[in-house]
């Protein structure tokens, strides 16, 4: 007689066990995201605690001075009498320096992107990209005082006439520390452009410099733009080696070799000053930060925008 094959019992600790750690499974996934909702969530509600600030100061400095006269007025004098609300020797101080940096770094750094994706060995490699970041972490101030201390007297041995505070060591200071984020972005771009189009490339004979002119960096174009316009965005909200360096005179000068001050600048001589809160010599200080954060946001979103549009797309 064959036996019924009795079914095994159920092992209740076996299920019990599964269910507990599915339980601490969710629970795990559970704080995880809530902690990555909290952190953009604080974020988020910074953003919006900064704009509210700079908007309503902001608004208040708007009631006295006309924005004709903040906009396009030529004179920049609202510690003294009499004022001025003027911003334009601020901000062409900024663009001053801005445009130097962009001439000194842009090139450079392309340049050095290119060789560590196309040329430079592995070994080449290892050394210039940690230096690049070494450079990436040196505090501003150090960087202002360098330009102090080395470049403005260098600059002074070929250039007798130039002011100990000058645009053009702000200029090429600014230019070297945005220098990494340039090399460092483009070679990311560069190297994630594939490798199956550069062999293609060469299997039609064209030479290495034709590949990197005309396959390589027209494929990784958008992440170089991207990389150059967040540079600029950092060179224009710089604060202390332009300080440092281009000194704190306000003017519409069209050279490099006199004194200006940027709007970081400026915003830094009344923080650290005796302007008393409220008054509209205080709210200057407003107005200025909300026109840098429009500039700076402008440009962010301008370089996320070139990155999506033309992102190139391989399978």
């Amino acid at each position: 007689m064959n036996e019924q094959a009795m079914p095994k019992p159920l092992d209740v600790n076996q299920d019990r066990s599964g269910d507990i750690t599915r339980t601490r499974a969710r629970w795990g996934e559970f704080l995880i995201e809530s902690s990555l909702g909290l952190c953009a969530t604080i974020s988020i509600i910074t953003t919006s605690v900064i704009i509210f600030i700079l908007a309503r100061e902001s608004l208040g400095f708007f009631a006295t001075v006309s924005p004709i006269e903040f906009f396009f007025g030529t004179s920049w004098v609202p510690l003294f009498e009499p004022s001025a609300y003027g911003v334009l020797p601020l901000l062409w101080g900024t663009m001053l320096i801005t445009l130097g940096a962009a001439l000194f770094a842009v090139p450079t750094g392309l340049a050095s992107a290119i060789y560590m994706s196309e040329y430079a060995s592995p070994q080449m490699r290892a050394v210039i990209k940690p230096v690049l970041e070494v450079l990436a972490g040196i505090p501003t101030v150090v960087y202002g005082y360098f330009a102090l201390t080395f470049v403005t007297p260098l600059l002074r041995m070929l250039m007798p006439d130039l002011q100990v505070f000058n645009a053009l060591s702000g200029a090429i200071v600014v230019g070297v520390m945005i220098l990494p984020t340039i090399a460092t972005l483009s070679d990311n771009a560069l190297r994630a452009v594939p490798d199956s189009l550069r062999q293609g490339a060469y299997a039609l004979g064209a030479t290495s410099y034709e590949v990197t002119t005309r396959v390589v960096l027209p494929a990784g174009l958008s992440g170089v733009m991207a990389s150059v316009l967040l540079a600029i965005s950092r060179a224009i909200g710089e604060t202390m080696a332009v300080t440092l360096a281009a000194g704190a005179t306000p003017n519409l000068s069209f050279t490099f070799l006199e004194s200006i001050q940027t709007m970081t600048a400026y915003i830094v001589q009344v923080s650290m000053g005796d302007t008393p809160a409220g008054g509209i010599a205080y709210q200057t200080l407003f107005a200025v930060a909300a026109l840098l954060f429009v500039i700076t946001l402008i440009l962010n979103i301008v370089s996320q925008w070139i990155l999506s549009k033309f992102r190139e797309v391989y399978e």
